[in-house]
């Protein structure tokens, strides 16, 4: 079976607009991963050291957040949401390919571990900047937030000016 065409990409904006609204609506806040991801985190420290999280106010504030349990969070719900769509999306579109693709330029394990450097250094930004880009920069802009404007901005500069840098190892 021959692989299909992606979505529209302008109808598929058009339901990630409509999306944000509604969550916009229904929660009183917009999308995000990196808020499931601190769920998690917050939940496996306390579950492995409760005495330092009872210490912490950063913890105590998110525990009592959440009534205990950071897993209650809607976020955890969103992020497992997203994966099973994804493996629905692919599979309906003929697109599921378990592979690791890297040009001939890099190794493997070039690959996997700059993939996981940059990962690392994506969550910690994420952390400082107190969102990832879908809920600093997406919701941040369809709120008209002076902070989600700047955060797009930076985004997309600091992507050009590291791709002129990387782009060797790609082309």
């Amino acid at each position: 079976m021959e692989k299909s065409k992606y979505m529209n990409p302008y109808l598929a904006g058009f339901f990630l607009g409509l999306l944000l609204l509604l969550t916009i609506y229904i929660t009183g806040r917009g999308l995000g991963a990196s808020g499931a991801f601190k769920s998690m985190v917050v939940y496996a420290v306390n579950t492995l050291s409760p005495e330092h999280t009872a210490a912490k106010p950063y913890y105590i504030e998110y525990l009592s957040e959440h009534e205990g349990n950071p897993l209650k969070n809607w976020l955890i719900f969103e992020l497992i949401g997203v994966v099973i769509g994804a493996f629905i999306s692919g599979l309906i579109s003929n697109r599921l390919e378990f592979k690791l693709e890297f040009p001939e330029k890099i190794t493997k394990r070039v690959r996997i571990i700059s993939a996981l450097i940059g990962g690392a250094l994506f969550g910690f930004g994420a952390q400082l900047g107190r969102g990832c880009t879908s809920g600093a920069a997406l919701s941040g802009m369809a709120v008209m937030s002076a902070g989600g404007i700047i955060t797009m901005l930076a985004i997309f500069g600091g992507a050009y000016m590291f791709a002129y840098f990387f782009r060797k190892l790609w082309i």
